[in-house]
C-alpha cells in the first residue's frame, strides 16, 4: 500500500497522508459524497470529482498489482522465473509493458513458428540469432536438420522454420515492443479515405490525415463510426525505415555469416506480426483516451443539466408536441402533483387551432398556470410559435423550452407505469416535461443518464464505464443539494449516499404505513438501514417537520454535539437559533476566529465553516444561488436574425470544438471554440457548463442548412470571464 500511497500523492500532488487516508475510507465502505462533505479534515477538503479521479486511478493501480502477481505465479509454475523478469514485471508500469513482457510465455495458438519448434528446430534459430558463426554457410548448418518425416524436405523448409522462430521471437521482446510504441505514438499518422463516392456526413474525413499525437477526441470517435459505418477506411502509418532502425539497434550484430538473415527475420517480424499489433494497440488507445475525453465530457454536461435551478412555487403547464396524434398536455401543481391532463390540436385546420386555444386558456385560467414547459422534439416549432400567439392574450404567462431526451423512455417504463398507472405513455411525457421544468434534478433521475443525451457518440462508449461515471455525477448532485425525507420518490432516495433501491423503497413504504419522518434518527427503524447505512446518508436527508433545527440542515448527526457548542461559543443555543440570529452567527465566529471555534467544539475547521454555513441557512438548495431559467413569451426565427444582432442565451451543450447556445430560435447557434474568449482554450468546458447565461453576437446564418454561427467574444467581455 506503501507505494500506492506515494504514486498516487505524487500523481495528484497531494499529502501522502491524505491520500492515505482516503484509501481507508473507501476501504471501509464510505461513499464518495459521505467522504468528501463529512471527513474534510482526513483528506484537505478534496472535492467530489477530484475523489473519484484518484479512486480510479487507485482501481488501475490495484488491477494493475493483481496482474503483476498473476504473471509471476504462471511464470513461476513454468520454471521461467529469473530474478531479472521478476524485477521487470514488479517495475511495471502499465498494463501494456505487463502484457509485452509475458508475451512469451502466454499459452499459443499454434502459429508458424510453434510448428518450427515441434519440428526441432529451435536450436538452429538460436544459433542463428546469436550471430558469432564468422565462417561457412548457413545452408551446411541447415542440412542437419534436414528430415521428410517432419515436413523438413529441403533447404528452404528448414531456413523457412528458422525465420519464423527468430520472427516470433522478436515479436515477442517486450523492450522492441515498448520502442515502437512510443515511436508510434510520437511519428505515427493516421490517414482515412473514403470506402466509395457515396456523400454522407463524413465527408469531412474522405482524404484525412493527421499524427496521432495531435488527433483530438471527436475526431478520432467520428472517424471510428465512418469506419463502423463503412464510409471510411483508415489506416495507422509510419516509416517503416525508422521503425526497422529500432529492431536492428536491438537485435543485429555484424560481421556474421547469419546477420542478413536475422535482418530479413527481423523485417518479416516487423510487417507480418508487429506492424499490425501495434496499430491494432495504437488504435485502441486512441479510442479509449477518446472515450475518456468523451466521458468526462458527458459528465461534465450532466452536472450543470441536473443542477438547473428548479422553478419553484409555479403551477406549470407539460407540453409534449406532436403532429398527428396531438399535443399531450399536463398541468402540475407545485408540488408536482397532477391537476389535470389533455390532447389538443394546435396545427391547422382554424377549427381545431381555435379549440385548442379555448382549451389551454381554460386550463391555465383555472389552474392558475405560471409557466408553460414545451419540449423540444417533433412539432415544436409548431407548438412555440402557437404558445407565443396565444400569451399575447395572457401577460401573466411565460413559456420555456424543455431538452425532452429521455421522456419517452421514461413514460414507457416500469417506474412510470407504477407512478401514473391511468395514464397512457404520452401523458407520461408531458408530466415528466412541466416536471423537468419545476424540478430537474428530481425528475431526470428517474431516467438512464444516458438517454439525456449531453454529449457526442455516447453510444459508442464502453457502457459500464459512462454508465459508472454518470451514476456518479448523479449521486454527487442529489448529495450536494440533499433530499427531503418525507416527499423524495424512490428514485431521488435511492441516488443517496448509503442508500440503494430496496432501502429507498422500504423508506416509502415506512412513511405510507407510519406517516412522515418526525427525525432523522427515525430512520433506523427502516428494514435494512443500519448503522452504516445510517452515517452515510443520515446527513443528506432533511426532515422540515423535526423538532430538531439541525435536522433539516445538511450538519451530520454525528456533528450535533459540535454544532451546539459551536452555538455556544458565540452566544446562542438552538432553542432561540432563528433566520435572524443565524445571519449574526458567521460574524461573531470569525470575530472568535475560527480556530478557537474549532478547539471548543472539538470539529475540525472546515466542518465548523460547514455547519456555521447550515445553521445559517437550514434547507439551503445550492442551486437557488445560481441564474434562474429563462422564461420567454415571443419567438424569433432563424429569418429574424441577422449578422451583428446582440442576444442573451443559454449554453445547452458543451463539446469538444464549441458550445450550443439556446437564444429562443428553435435552432440552438453553434459557438465555435475560437469565438469563446479571446484567450487560448484547449476546450470549451475549461470556461463554460451547460446552463451558463451567455451573451453573444450573431456572425452568421443559413437557414436553408438551419444553422447560426455566433460569437461569445465579440459580444462584449462580460459573457465570459477570461481571467
Amino acid at each position: 500500500m506503501e507505494n500506492t500511497v506515494n504514486i498516487l500523492a505524487a500523481e495528484f500532488n497531494q499529502k501522502a497522508q491524505h491520500i492515505e487516508n482516503i484509501i481507508s475510507l473507501i476501504d471501509e465502505g464510505n461513499t464518495m459524497p459521505f467522504i468528501a462533505r463529512y471527513r474534510k479534515e482526513m483528506h484537505g477538503a478534496m472535492d467530489d470529482q477530484l475523489l473519484r479521479e484518484i479512486y480510479d486511478r487507485l482501481q488501475y493501480l490495484r488491477n494493475l498489482q493483481k496482474r503483476r502477481e498473476e504473471i509471476i505465479s504462471s511464470i513461476e509454475t513454468q520454471g521461467k522465473l529469473t530474478q531479472e523478469l521478476s524485477k521487470s514485471v514488479e517495475s511495471s508500469k502499465t498494463l501494456a509493458e505487463l502484457e509485452d513482457i509475458y508475451r512469451p510465455f502466454k499459452q499459443k495458438r499454434r502459429t508458424r513458428a510453434t510448428i518450427a519448434r515441434e519440428r526441432g528446430l529451435e536450436p538452429l534459430a538460436a544459433l542463428f540469432f546469436e550471430q558469432s558463426l564468422r565462417v561457412g554457410s548457413l545452408d551446411e548448418h541447415a542440412k542437419a536438420y534436414l528430415d521428410p518425416e517432419k515436413g523438413l524436405e529441403t533447404i528452404e523448409d528448414v531456413l523457412g522454420g528458422a525465420n519464423d522462430i527468430i520472427a516470433e521471437d522478436i515479436s515477442d521482446n517486450a523492450d522492441i515492443r515498448k520502442r515502437l510504441r512510443e515511436l508510434f505514438a510520437r511519428l505515427a499518422v493516421l490517414r482515412v479515405s473514403a470506402s466509395s463516392d457515396e456523400d454522407s456526413v463524413y465527408r469531412l474525413y474522405y482524404d484525412f490525415k493527421e499524427p496521432v499525437a495531435k488527433l483530438q477526441s471527436h475526431r478520432i470517435l467520428a472517424i471510428n463510426r465512418g469506419e463502423a459505418e463503412g464510409f471510411l477506411k483508415t489506416a495507422v502509418e509510419i516509416d517503416p525505415v525508422e521503425a526497422m532502425a529500432v529492431i536492428r539497434r536491438q537485435v543485429v550484430k555484424p560481421e556474421s555469416i547469419s546477420t542478413a538473415f536475422v535482418i530479413s527475420a527481423a523485417e518479416d517480424a516487423y510487417s507480418r506480426l508487429i506492424f499490425p499489433s501495434v496499430e491494432r494497440e495504437i488504435r485502441n488507445e486512441l479510442t479509449d483516451k477518446a472515450s475518456e475525453q468523451a466521458i468526462k465530457m458527458f459528465g461534465a454536461n450532466l452536472k450543470p443539466l441536473l443542477m438547473q435551478p428548479p422553478l419553484k412555487n409555479n403551477v406549470i403547464m407539460g407540453f409534449d408536441p406532436a403532429y398527428r396524434t396531438g399535443c399531450k398536455i399536463a398541468v402540475v401543481d407545485e408540488t408536482g402533483k397532477v391537476l389535470e391532463t389533455s390532447v389538443v390540436y394546435p396545427t391547422p385546420p382554424a377549427s381545431k387551432t381555435l379549440e385548442a386555444k379555448n382549451i389551454l386558456t381554460r386550463m391555465i385560467n383555472t389552474h392558475k398556470v405560471t409557466a408553460i414547459a414545451i419540449g423540444n422534439g417533433t412539432a415544436s416549432k409548431e407548438s412555440e410559435i402557437f404558445i407565443s400567439d396565444m400569451l399575447r392574450e395572457l401577460p401573466h404567462v411565460s413559456y420555456m423550452i424543455v431538452n425532452e431526451a429521455g421522456a419517452s423512455v421514461y413514460s414507457a417504463s416500469k417506474l412510470a407505469a407504477e407512478e401514473f398507472p391511468d395514464f397512457d405513455v404520452s401523458l407520461r411525457s408531458a408530466v415528466s416535461i412541466a416536471r423537468r421544468l419545476q424540478d430537474p434534478l428530481a425528475e431526470l433521475v428517474k431516467i438512464d443518464p444516458k438517454s439525456i443525451g449531453v454529449g457526442q457518440y455516447q453510444h459508442d462508449m464502453p457502457q459500464a464505464r459512462l454508465d459508472e461515471t454518470l451514476a456518479a455525477v448523479v449521486e454527487d448532485c442529489v448529495n450536494a443539494v440533499g433530499v427531503d425525507l418525507n416527499t423524495a420518490s424512490p428514485s431521488l432516495l435511492a441516488r443517496v449516499s448509503g442508500l440503494s433501491n430496496t432501502t429507498a423503497k422500504n423508506i416509502v413504504i415506512y412513511r405510507e404505513e407510519n406517516g412522515a419522518f418526525t427525525s432523522r434518527k427515525t430512520l433506523l427503524k427502516v428494514p435494512k438501514i443500519g448503522p452504516k447505512a445510517f452515517q452515510q446518508c443520515a446527513g443528506f436527508l432533511r426532515v422540515p417537520e423535526s423538532k430538531s433545527y439541525l435536522d433539516n440542515t445538511g450538519v451530520h448527526p454525528e456533528s450535533y454535539g459540535a454544532a451546539e457548542k459551536i452555538l455556544e461559543i458565540c452566544g446562542y443555543s438552538l432553542k432561540e437559533l432563528s433566520k435572524d440570529t443565524a445571519a449574526e452567527l458567521s460574524e461573531r465566529a470569525k470575530e472568535l476566529t475560527l480556530e478557537r471555534v474549532s478547539e471548543y467544539s472539538g470539529a475540525g475547521i472546515p466542518t465548523v465553516e460547514d455547519i456555521i454555513k447550515e445553521l445559517i441557512k437550514p434547507g439551503r438548495d445550492p442551486r437557488d444561488e445560481l441564474p434562474p431559467p429563462i422564461l420567454r413569451r415571443d419567438l424569433l426565427d432563424i429569418k429574424d436574425l441577422s449578422s451583428g444582432m446582440e442576444l442573451q442565451g443559454t449554453v445547452r451543450n458543451v463539446i469538444d470544438f464549441g458550445v450550443f447556445v439556446d437564444i429562443g430560435v428553435h435552432q440552438d447557434g453553434l459557438v465555435h471554440i475560437s469565438q469563446i474568449c479571446d484567450r487560448y482554450i484547449k476546450h470549451p468546458g475549461e470556461v463554460l457548463k451547460v446552463g451558463d447565461l451567455v451573451n453573444v453576437l450573431v456572425l452568421e446564418t443559413d437557414p436553408d442548412k438551419k444553422r447560426i454561427s455566433l460569437s461569445i467574444k465579440q459580444a462584449g467581455k462580460k459573457s465570459v470571464d477570461t481571467k
